[in-house]
């Protein structure tokens, strides 16, 4: 059989794109190369508990916000969501804790009780988030030329951490609307404004938890792939993308099956798209040299706490706790210095807290002594090496979460190192590809590759996170099936 579409890898974006193409009448094939789909949001069980990867919140699914109008499409808006507290993210730095409110206006209003001689400038700031929330589905209006609707990546020119000194005086001010952003790489040096004001713009409009695992989402879109005539076949993977006369023609997995397609999708990093296609007439050295020479953004250093039954009540928002003032300073080598403390949503009722989650930024380098090695075959200093930094990872926690470490049944720790080897991330990145305000053309990747039927999708390319990835899935759907369909179909409902 010969498919209109072929997706390889079945994370948000690629089963995103899988499904809005399956609805719009292609057939549709997805190859996962793990056990599970998932990509990020993939879960995991341990002692019969359901443990996430990488989804804890999102932003932006109030009704009349752009991830509503999506979700609503997707069958996504159906699932078991919790509206976090208005206060949904509350900061600790040195000392001083600051909250992060739901609602634009109430955001400004409340971070100037704390900075009363900051009001205005808060509100400006407050405009330009809800502006870059408005503003983001505006970027498929076929009505608007293409070159004018993706101007808004040029934004991306604007250096994040520059700008915010420009506009406020006060450094814990900065400190304060940064502080919520490990959930992105903050480096004062590369960080282009546009990425910093998407990562925060649609949780100041609404924040969302999930009463279960974040890969009830990618579930929900397998099912409904499926439910279109679609396939998903996990443990595919996919090892050449053949070329012949300028266009792909199939996918050769490693089991030996042959997949032929019309068009194909890489729901992957850039880069090992690039390397599946190893014959290529179109697909040019410099763009492969342009694509492996991008940097990548962070891993994460994840401690998975079981807390003993009953033992401490559920708080409905998040904590972001640093140990030094400057929260854009960068982490000295072998420091947990900051740290991101969630929890699960009681799916029982209780109010009681069974699971935790401790998250801090990692960079590679630190490791890279084990690089060489698999998951189980580390050593002993590497087992050391983690428990050390979990308990650091524990003691800032507990600053917040009075009674947490008493609290403790079981903890379960993982590395950018986990990462790269059960989701082959490249250097365990969290965000994929760095974007840097220096170069916006370079980090900010079109969907569209030299080869005419072969595009990308997922993190790497424009946005990271729930939201950036789901856009993004809009604007590689939009080069097969074009910007009216999606525009008339998802955006406007029709």
């Amino acid at each position: 059989m010969k498919y209109d579409v072929i997706v390889i890898g079945g994370g948000l974006g690629g089963l995103e794109c899988g499904y809005i193409l399956a609805r719009a009448g292609k057939s549709v094939l997805v190859l996962e190369q793990g056990r599970q789909i998932g990509g990020c949001l993939q879960s995991y069980r341990r002692d019969g508990l359901e443990f996430d990867t990488g989804f804890h919140y999102v932003g932006g699914l109030d009704d009349g916000q752009p991830l509503h109008r999506i979700f609503c499409y997707l069958g996504l808006d159906s699932l078991p969501w919790l509206r976090m507290d208005k206060e949904f993210d509350r900061i600790l730095i040195g000392g001083h804790e600051y909250a992060l409110t739901q609602g634009y206006e109430h955001f400004a209003d409340r971070l100037a009780d704390d900075f009363p001689k900051e009001r205005e400038a808060l509100k400006r700031y407050a405009s330009l988030l809800r502006e870059t929330e408005e503003h983001q589905l505006e970027m498929l209006d076929p009505s608007k030329l293409k070159e004018d609707s993706e101007s808004v990546f040029l934004s991306s020119e604007t250096n994040a951490w520059k700008y915010l000194h420009e506009l406020f005086g006060d450094s814990s001010l900065i400190d304060a609307v940064s502080g919520a952003s490990v959930k992105l790489e903050l480096c004062k040096e590369t960080l282009p404004l546009f990425t910093f004001l998407h990562g925060n713009s649609g949780y100041v409009g609404s924040s969302w938890r999930l009463r279960g695992s974040g890969s009830m989402l990618t579930d929900t879109l397998a099912k409904g792939i499926r439910a279109q005539g679609g396939e998903v076949i996990c443990r595919a993977e996919v090892k050449e993308l053949v070329e012949e006369e300028g266009r792909i023609v199939r996918a050769v997995c490693a089991d030996g099956n042959r997949y032929e397609g019309d068009s194909f999708i890489c729901d992957i990093h850039p880069q090992a798209a690039c390397g599946l296609v190893k014959r290529s007439k179109l697909m040019k050295p410099s763009y492969r040299k342009r694509i492996a020479g991008q940097a990548n953004t962070c891993g994460t250093f994840t401690v998975s706490l079981v807390l003993r039954p009953d033992t401490l009540s559920y708080f409905n928002h998040n904590y972001y706790v640093y140990r030094h003032p400057d929260v854009w300073r960068s982490s000295q080598a072998g420091e947990i210095d900051r740290v991101m403390v969630c929890c699960k949503a009681p799916e029982d009722g209780s109010g009681y807290i069974r699971q935790v989650d401790l998250l801090a930024p990692m960079p590679w380098e630190q490791c890279m002594p084990w690089m060489q090695t698999r998951v189980g075959k580390r050593g002993d200093e590497y087992e050391m090496w983690k428990e050390n930094l979990a308990n650091e990872c524990m003691a800032l926690a507990e600053t917040v979460v009075s009674g947490l470490n008493d609290g403790v049944e079981q903890r379960y720790i993982s590395t950018p190192l986990t990462y790269t080897d059960y989701l082959h991330t490249p250097e365990g990145s969290s965000y994929g590809i760095r974007k840097d305000f220096r170069a916006p053309l370079g980090g900010i990747l079109s969907p569209r590759t030299s080869i005419p039927n072969l595009y990308l999708t997922g993190q790497s390319l424009i946005m990271h996170g729930v939201q950036g990835v789901t856009q993004t899935a809009l604007f590689t759907c939009s080069e097969l099936i074009g910007r009216d369909w999606i525009w008339n179909h998802i955006v406007q409902g029709k």
